[in-house]
């Protein structure tokens, strides 16, 4: 039986590849991570703790998003955490984009 962190890393894999019939070649260019919690040094502009950040690509290094999994965990608290995971990458993945969340996914909501 696969631990919490195990199943919450399968969540975000498979979440991350339902995303790529709908993105296409721009998919290839983005990696997506899991850590436990957000590192302890805050971005300026973060008034709560991030469920979620993302990196732009920078030379070589591929744009990256990582999922925190306790702040997640901790928000359902028990419950099932694959509405709000998606729902988060689905953010994300518009945000380093600059389109539309339903862009990302048409049959969000």
């Amino acid at each position: 039986m696969a631990t919490r962190a195990e199943a919450f890393d399968d969540l975000v894999a498979d979440t991350a590849q339902r995303f790529r019939g709908v993105l296409g070649k721009r998919w290839a260019g983005i990696e997506f991570a899991v850590e436990d919690v957000p590192p302890s040094d805050p971005a300026g502009w973060e008034d709560a703790v991030p469920l979620a950040r993302l990196w732009p690509a920078q030379g070589p290094l591929p744009a990256r998003i990582v999922v925190y999994r306790r702040p997640i965990e901790t928000i359902v608290r028990g419950g099932d955490h694959v509405e709000l995971v998606h729902e988060v990458m689905v953010e994300q993945v518009a945000l380093l984009l600059g389109v539309d969340p339903d862009e990302v996914d048409p049959d969000r909501r």
